[in-house]
């Protein structure tokens, strides 16, 4: 009872499409610009620096927050881990947009922040890298999350862990499959941002 309560929880948190309220807040609507994404990456190519800052940070906190409620009522990893996909499937498929949502970077890296916090350094860190070399988001995402789960396996494995990040990795993947054929393509956007 318990669990479902927290998984319930946990999708209407991920549900709150934090950047659309960012955007709304400026007079924009967010779906209509660049990619209609409602993420962070999309918010800095066609609004600017702060409302992606801000826009992040709520998708983060989004995952992070029922993980770690979470963590207070179960002491094992794949009931947790269960609440921050709960997360992360509101984000993805809000509620409040139809079902619609963002693609799950940000809040699954808030997840991975108070679920394995050292695999999620490293993702964060794969990230970037490929980030800086590449300037190109959906790449960097795709790469990070796709090595996912043998980073778990060599940073934090238990079987629930390693269970849950290859969940993770596959909705990202799927969340990317329009930019994945972009990027077969060379069509996909590199990171411009407005000042």
């Amino acid at each position: 009872m318990i669990l479902m309560l927290l998984a319930i929880s946990a999708f209407l948190t991920g549900s709150i499409p934090v950047g659309l309220i960012v955007a709304r807040s400026k007079g924009i609507d967010i779906r209509t610009k660049g990619s209609g994404n409602i993420g962070a990456t999309n918010i800095l190519r066609n609004i600017g620096k702060k409302e992606a800052l801000i826009t992040l940070i709520g998708d983060i906190s989004k995952g992070v927050i029922p993980v770690l409620v979470a963590w207070k009522f179960f002491p094992d990893d794949t009931r947790v881990g269960i609440i921050g996909l709960s997360a992360i499937a509101g984000h993805d498929f809000s509620i409040f947009l139809k079902f619609r949502g963002g693609k799950g970077v940000a809040t699954s890296l808030g997840v991975l922040l108070a679920y394995s916090p050292f695999a999620a350094l490293a993702t964060a860190a794969i990230w970037i890298i490929v980030l800086v070399i590449s300037k190109i988001s959906s790449l960097s995402a795709i790469l990070a999350f796709l090595l996912l789960p043998l980073t778990i396996f060599i940073i934090d494995n238990t079987e629930g862990k390693f269970l849950i990040s290859l969940i993770i990795a596959a909705l990202i993947i799927i969340k990317h499959k329009d930019n994945i054929k972009r990027l077969i393509n060379g069509e996909e956007s590199r990171m411009v941002r407005k000042s």
